[in-house]
């Protein structure tokens, strides 16, 4: 994961910390541990050498722990790098943590936990930086998939959605999935389109834009997007980013409908109807409805296959969960028609088995 030099800010008005820090991290060449002896020093250092972790003591004298907190964090440049406090006072490191500190490690500290800390948090440093850098990486990554995409647009209609199934499936099969979970998706999503009341433009528009929900996972990192065990609340918020970084890949010009359409699905197909979604929080019909009519039967099919961390769940099974979640996640009238009309979902998904 860290390949590049990395650089540790270490800041400490005691020069015994310092020395003590940077001996922590001797065995790792590919570490640079710059130092500073109070809050000063250690903002002109910032300027000079932007570092990709900040190890920080509070109290320091000229400017403490918290105050360098307050400028890093007001900061468009500087309030993305990772800050670890140093503090022996329990008080001291709730408020460091009510600032925007991402970690502490008590004083006096243990050397191997200092290390391991700082790690960690260089990771979640270079994940943030890949996306922060996403528009070049999705350049070298995508341009093959997203040229062959472009260009499938000028091919007659069932050329065009096999190839969208083949994008859909790069991350279906990174994630070990199967593409007949997308080829259920799109003949879902296009029934309750259809039963919805949507003209038959949109209807084979949202048939089209749905198999590319989960393009976004391409960024997402292997040991995160296999993982098989719960993700912690960072490999999460990593995770999430896949909305993101799908309305990036689909950033196209207006005239390619269904890609707009695709777009708007992939953004907002984890946006739940009571606004506890992601990315962006968006509630009731503020959520487009290709990405409403998406959301109850991507769920309904995941529920209802197998996947890396559990088993397939039974159809009563997947519905009363559904139902239990009916006010929080899912548009009520959408939901309502899906359920009226179960049957013939069910047909769709014994026609694509796995």
């Amino acid at each position: 994961m860290i390949e590049e030099i990395s650089k540790i800010l270490a800041v400490d008005d005691e020069e015994i910390n310092l020395e003590l820090i940077s001996a922590v991290f001797s065995d790792s060449p590919e570490i640079m541990i710059l130092t500073a002896s109070n809050g000063k020093e250690a903002l002109e250092i910032i300027k000079k050498h932007m570092p990709d972790v900040i190890v920080l003591d509070i109290r320091m004298p000229k400017m403490d722990g918290i105050q360098v907190l307050e400028i890093l964090k007001s900061k468009p440049e500087t309030s993305y790098i990772p800050v670890v406090v140093l503090s022996g006072d329990e008080k001291e490191r709730k408020r460091a943590l009510k600032t925007g500190a991402n970690d502490f490690v008590p004083k006096p500290f243990d050397a191997e936990e200092l290390k391991l800390r700082v790690i960690n948090n260089l990771h979640v440093k270079k994940y943030h930086d890949l996306i922060k850098n996403l528009n070049e990486i999705l350049k070298n990554e995508v341009k093959k998939k997203t040229e062959e995409l472009i260009e499938a647009l000028a091919t007659a209609r069932e050329a065009e959605y096999e190839i969208i199934i083949k994008l859909g499936m790069i991350s279906e099969f990174r994630d070990e999935e199967t593409g007949q979970h997308i080829r259920r998706l799109s003949y879902y999503s296009k029934l309750l389109a259809k039963l919805a009341g949507l003209s038959e433009t949109e209807q084979d528009t949202i048939f089209y834009a749905s198999p590319l929900h989960d393009v976004g996972k391409i960024g997402i990192p292997d040991n995160i997007l296999k993982k098989k065990g719960p993700l912690i609340s960072q490999e999460f918020e990593i995770m999430k980013l896949h909305t993101v970084i799908g309305g990036k890949i689909l950033e196209t010009h207006p005239r390619f409908t269904t890609l707009q359409a695709a777009r708007i699905i992939a953004e907002q197909h984890h946006e739940k109807w009571d606004g506890s979604g992601y990315p962006r929080g968006l509630k009731g019909e503020e959520i487009h409805i290709y990405a409403r009519i998406v959301t109850i039967c991507d769920v309904f099919d995941a529920m209802t296959s197998h996947r890396i961390y559990r088993p397939a769940m039974s159809v009563e099974q997947a519905i009363n969960i559904i139902k239990n979640e009916e006010r929080k996640n899912f548009d009520p009238r959408l939901l309502n028609i899906f359920l009226n009309n179960l049957d013939k979902f069910l047909e769709i998904k014994k026609t694509f088995k796995d």
